[in-house]
C-alpha cells in the first residue's frame, strides 16, 4: 500500500528540526589521510554558498573519532563551531562493542572540551548507518561488510542516552540511520521503538528489481518515504541520504549523467527542502580520486572556485524556492 505524500509531510512538519538542510561529510580523503579541521570548514563554509540556494548550515557526520587516533573528537566539531554549523553526528556502530565505546568516548571528550559552544550545534545523535542493510540478504549479497543486529543497536542507543544524560548534551534527539527497506522490515520493530527519529537513506539509482528510470526517480523515492513514515510509529523521519550521481555505471534502467541528477534535484531535493529535515549526498566527492558512481554537486577541484554541475535554484511553487530566496 502506498501511504500518502501528504500524509508523510503533515508528520515531517510537527518536528522541531523541520527544515534542516545539509550535506554528508565523510572523515577521510580518497587517500586514506584524516580531514583536519582547516578541511571541514572549508567544505562547511563551500555548502553555504552555494549558488542558486541557500540554508544549508547543517552536516551529517558518520564518525566521532578523528582519523588516526583512537578516541580523539572530530575535527569537524571546532569546524563547525567556527562557521556555525549545526550537527547531525554518527557514531559508528558496525564494528563491534569495543569500537563503540571510542566512540562513545569521542563523543564524551568533545562535549567536555567545547562545552556549550559544541552542545549547542548538537541537532541529533544517529547511533550506526546502514547497520540493518548490512546484514540482510541484499546487503550480504553486495558484500556490503559488517552490520549490527537489531539487539545490539537497541543497547547502543541506550548507551548513547546514558552517556549524555547530564551534559550539555542531555535531551537531544537520538535515533539511527538506515536504508529504507531496512525500516519497514517488520524484524527491526525494536530499533525503531528506541529511536527519537528515524533518519531515511533512499536511492532510485540503486533499486534495480524494479521500474528506476528518472522518470520514476519521483514516486519511487516518495513511496520508500511514505513507507518509511508508516512504520516509524508516529517518530519523526529525516532524509539523511539521497541523490542521483552525475556519472557512473547504468543501473537497470538508471542512467547516472548531470542532466539526471539536475532533474532529480527539482522533483525531490526541492519538494523536500523546507519541509523535511534534508542531507543530500553529496557536496563533493572524496577528493583528489573521483569515485565511480560520483554523486557530487561540485567537481573535483576548488569547492569555492568551480561551479555546481548543474542549477540548484528550485521551481517556482516547490517548497524549495523559497528556501532560495532567503
Amino acid at each position: 500500500m502506498r501511504f500518502s505524500l501528504a500524509v508523510g509531510f503533515a508528520a515531517a512538519f510537527t518536528t522541531a528540526n523541520a527544515q534542516l538542510r545539509g550535506f554528508n561529510y565523510g572523515s577521510e580523503f580518497s587517500t586514506g589521510a584524516a580531514k583536519q579541521q582547516v578541511d571541514f570548514e572549508y567544505e562547511f563554509n563551500a555548502a553555504k554558498s552555494l549558488p542558486g540556494t541557500s540554508g544549508f548550515t547543517s552536516a551529517r557526520l558518520y564518525t566521532m573519532i578523528q582519523g588516526g587516533t583512537t578516541n580523539d573528537p572530530i575535527s569537524a566539531i571546532p569546524a563547525a563551531i567556527a562557521t556555525g554549523t549545526t550537527l547531525l553526528l554518527g557514531l559508528w556502530a558496525s564494528a563491534g562493542a569495543a569500537s563503540f565505546n571510542n566512540e562513545v568516548a569521542a563523543l564524551n571528550s568533545a562535549i567536555s572540551q567545547y562545552g556549550t559552544s559544541f552542545t549547542d550545534l548538537i541537532i541529533g545523535i544517529s547511533v550506526g548507518s546502514e547497520d540493518l542493510y548490512r546484514i540482510s540478504p541484499t546487503g550480504i549479497n553486495n558484500l556490503s561488510g559488517a552490520g549490527a543486529e537489531p539487539s545490539e543497536l537497541e543497547a547502543y542507543i541506550g548507551q548513547v542516552r546514558s552517556a549524555i544524560a547530564n551534559t550539555g548534551a542531555s535531551g537531544k534527539p537520538v535515533g539511527h540511520v538506515d536504508t529504507w527497506t531496512a525500516w519497514v522490515n517488520g524484524s527491526n520493530s525494536a530499533v525503531v521503538n528506541a529511536c527519537d527519529f528515524l533518519g531515511m537513506d533512499a536511492y532510485p539509482y540503486y533499486q534495480t528489481t524494479m521500474a528506476n528510470s528518472i522518470s520514476t526517480s519521483k514516486a519511487t523515492f516518495f513511496d520508500a518515504y511514505d513507507a518509511t513514515v508508516g512504520a516509524a510509529n508516529g517518530k519523526s523521519v529525516w532524509v539523511t541520504e539521497t541523490g542521483w550521481p552525475v556519472s557512473g555505471p547504468t543501473k537497470n534502467q538508471a542512467v547516472a549523467s548531470v542532466a539526471n541528477a539536475r532533474t532529480y534535484w527539482s522533483e525531490v531535493a526541492c519538494t523536500l527542502l523546507g519541509s523535511v529535515s534534508t542531507f543530500w549526498y553529496t557536496l563533493q566527492d572524496a577528493q583528489p580520486a573521483t569515485p565511480n558512481p560520483s554523486f557530487g554537486i561540485k567537481p573535483a577541484g576548488d569547492l569555492m572556485a568551480v561551479s555546481p554541475l548543474y542549477d540548484l535554484s528550485c521551481p517556482a511553487g516547490t517548497n524549495g524556492a523559497a528556501v532560495a530566496a532567503l
